[in-house]
């Protein structure tokens, strides 16, 4: 009798020891959430009356938004690094995709669905650009960090859900740096003077990202943005937009479809375009799910 109230004894310590202890929250402030994707192209010809010329290609790229977000704070980064080479016969290598897009951006919530922040951002490419196609042998018209952006600004944030976020930064410094000797003249990228290697502006930042998913396994990526420099010209606007279709085929194979445009005064006054397509290996990374559309819940659900 004794050893059954002392077994019972104990299960009500146990029991009210558990009860005691604060359940394990399963949410995490953190989030990466990214893609790896290298893209493949071939073509080859033998007696073709048609014509062609033998070619292969790839391109490789990352794409990463790393997100901590818990109580009032936001903070989100954005990696996107992307290269591709493609070499046909009797014209040798030519660059089909060169960025480098890097930028964080940290919010205090201040109501609702606004943030006041904080932020920078980086753009540039990693090898020298040509007139002629990348051709080697054409005139130089673009390096790594020539031109480079780098945006420092103050604002606000507005995130209403986890697929979009606005930035509006009426502070806003651009550097425009061109490292790179060969093209440090008066006139390339705004350059005032001859041997300038960076050019000073400060105006207006916008930016907009939204995600949208089309249908099932079929998502498109949008990120915009709009620039005004409040020290010389304001109406020239510093517009971009980039376009990124994906569409999943299974775990590890997808199609990427990427349309970039364009329009910088400073580096030619026509509207520049940009269009890739390519399908080949891409390992995705989501640590876990955003949290749910009830903003008084500012951490992230793990799955």
């Amino acid at each position: 009798m004794k050893k059954v109230l002392l077994s019972v004894s104990l299960l009500f310590a146990l029991s009210s020891y558990a009860q005691e202890q604060p359940v394990q929250d399963s949410t995490k402030a953190w989030s990466i959430i990214g893609q790896n994707t290298l893209m493949l192209n071939q073509s080859a010809f033998s007696n073709w009356v048609a014509g062609g010329a033998n070619n292969i290609g790839w391109q490789a790229g990352v794409n990463y938004n790393m997100t901590y977000e818990k109580d009032k704070d936001l903070w989100e980064n954005l990696i996107i690094l992307g290269y591709g080479m493609n070499n046909t016969q009797g014209v040798g290598n030519r660059k089909t995709q060169d960025v480098i897009n890097l930028s964080t951006n940290y919010g205090r919530k201040i109501s609702g669905n606004w943030y006041a922040s904080v932020g920078a951002g980086l753009i540039s490419q990693f090898a020298p650009g040509y007139e002629d196609g990348n051709n080697p042998e054409a005139s130089k018209i673009s390096n790594f960090m020539s031109p480079g952006y780098v945006n420092v600004g103050a604002g606000f944030t507005y995130k209403p859900s986890d697929n979009f976020t606005m930035t509006l930064r009426p502070a806003n410094a651009r550097f425009t740096f061109v490292l790179d000797k060969d093209l440090q003249w008066a006139g390339n990228y705004g350059l005032k003077n001859d041997g300038d290697s960076m050019l000073f502006q400060f105006g207006f930042l916008g930016t907009a990202q939204y995600k949208v998913k089309l249908m099932e396994n079929i998502t498109l990526q949008n990120n915009a943005s709009v620039f005004s420099n409040y020290l010389d010209h304001p109406e020239r606007l510093v517009l971009s937009y980039s376009g990124i279709l994906n569409m999943k085929v299974n775990k590890y194979i997808s199609t990427n479809v990427t349309l970039d445009l364009l329009y910088d005064h400073n580096q030619i006054k026509k509207t520049q375009l940009k269009q890739t397509l390519g399908i080949g290996l891409a390992y995705n990374i989501d640590n876990g799910q955003k949290r749910s559309e009830n903003k008084r819940n500012q951490e992230w659900k793990t799955k």
